[in-house]
């Protein structure tokens, strides 16, 4: 099971019932009065830099005055803050202790995050059956991403008895809430049949919408049902399209296929430097396949064409290094 990686974004509270003119003016008068509402979108004013100098220490300063009256978005935004030494000296523990606090009022993305802290050990003990505690709180609220880690628990059997029916029934609920992660993985259920009945259609059902959120592995295993005609009608076409969007985003095996397709030419013009140039790179993960596949190839071509192959190569890395800035 891949590790999760989360993102977190700013949380934004929209101002009502001030004129745009006087915003500015209205907002600092109302937080150096001690308005939490005021203090936090100031510190997410200064945050940001939304109509004012970007500062992170001012937006700590005002973060803190609202964590203080026990503001809750505003604890959790200054635990993060603590994280990443963002206007204050990066300390975990400090990270923690806020974090905690907005935790405990029941805000779910702070749960998420100190259970995180708990499974790393930074600025806690490390404690996985507490992280497990946190995880099962924030999911128990509805919230997507709590729901993708308490399923990926139960799949492993981490922290918990390991239920292939607990686990879909987590990434279900994830799922219907547009959690690209939870969508691939009960796609997988489906066209395995693991604690389901085996169903391609629904299997490419669950890999459309989180392919279609750009999750590379579900790009990938679309690929591969359009390439076999599972679920959906045998089209290479769309084989080879969903394996181009993965292979840009660096899934070896999408890579890997591509070549072949090209190689071929299923689906694709056939363009045998195309292909060895994007088997290259497949075979650089150090699977056995696509080494097989290289060296056959290879005894295809000439020696210009395997250098040409070679160049190319190198030039499709550079494209999708590009894409990832």
């Amino acid at each position: 099971m891949q590790r999760i990686t989360l993102k977190w974004l700013p949380v934004f509270v929209l101002m009502s019932g001030i004129a745009k003119a006087d915003l500015d003016t209205a907002l600092v008068e109302r937080a150096q009065k001690g308005n939490v509402y005021a203090q936090f979108n100031l510190g997410i004013k200064y945050s940001t830099g939304n109509n004012v100098q970007q500062n992170s220490a001012e937006a700590a300063k005002w973060f803190r005055k609202a964590a203080d009256q026990g503001f809750t978005r505003a604890q959790f935004k200054l635990g993060l803050m603590y994280s990443n030494g963002d206007g204050v000296p990066r300390d975990m523990v400090e990270a923690a202790k806020w974090v905690r606090k907005a935790a405990e009022q029941g805000y779910a993305e702070a749960q998420v995050i100190l259970a995180v802290a708990y499974t790393s050990g930074e600025g806690v003990p490390k404690d996985d059956a507490e992280a497990m505690k946190w995880i099962r709180k924030a999911a128990d609220q509805g919230y997507a991403k709590a729901q993708l880690l308490l399923a990926v628990a139960y799949a492993s059997g981490a922290e918990v008895p390991q239920d292939y029916g607990e686990a879909v029934k987590w990434y279900r609920k994830a799922a219907d809430q547009g959690e690209a992660e939870a969508q691939y993985y009960l796609g997988i259920a489906y066209a395995t049949g693991n604690a389901v009945p085996q169903d391609h259609i629904e299997a490419v059902k669950w890999f459309s919408k989180a392919a279609g959120q750009g999750e590379s592995n579900a790009q990938y295993n679309l690929g591969v049902m359009y390439s076999e005609g599972k679920g959906v009608p045998r089209d290479n076409g769309e084989a080879v399209k969903w394996y181009r969007k993965a292979a840009m985003q660096g899934h070896a095996l999408a890579q890997g296929n591509l070549g072949s397709m090209y190689f071929n030419g299923d689906g694709v013009a056939k363009d045998l430097v195309e292909g060895l140039a994007w088997i290259n790179i497949g075979a650089a993960s150090g699977s056995k396949k696509f080494i097989q596949n290289r060296e056959t190839a290879e005894r295809f071509l000439g020696r210009e064409a395997i250098l040409a192959a070679q160049q190319r190569s190198k030039e499709i890395l550079k494209e999708i290094e590009a894409t990832k800035r």
